[in-house]
């Protein structure tokens, strides 16, 4: 039973940032891309105060995956390399940090987009 823990903190966790965005996207006026938007900026600043990693440390990919991780990841990022280059690194270490992810996310996509057949939604 302990070794099914670590994924119910997952789902938990990441089940609650779904059900955030969800109740965002029901009651308020806030299109898609704010909300996401916004979830970035909350884990970059949880992040960059050190409250996001304790989060990130228990419950793992729950707390990792979804875009509020995106953000901390981001904000780790830039803090280690202030402390590696100084000022320099507060404009280079969230995009070396981010630069693994986001360069798969592109070839993923250049692969979808080579073997499926885009179609209109409205078809």
């Amino acid at each position: 039973m302990q070794s099914l823990l670590p994924y119910l903190k997952a789902f938990a966790v990441g089940g609650l940032f779904c059900l955030l965005g969800q109740l965002l996207i029901d009651y308020t006026r806030l299109t898609p891309a704010r909300i996401l938007t916004a979830f970035v900026v909350l884990g970059l600043v949880l992040g960059a105060l050190g409250l996001y990693q304790p989060l990130a440390d228990w419950a793992g990919a729950g707390a990792t995956v979804p875009l509020t991780g995106f953000g901390n990841l981001l904000a780790k990022g830039v803090r280690e390399a202030v402390r590696k280059d100084g000022l320099l690194g507060a404009f280079t270490g969230g995009l070396s940090a981010a630069s693994g992810g986001t360069a798969a996310a592109i070839v993923f996509g250049l692969l979808a987009a080579l073997l499926f057949k885009p179609r209109d939604k409205n078809k």
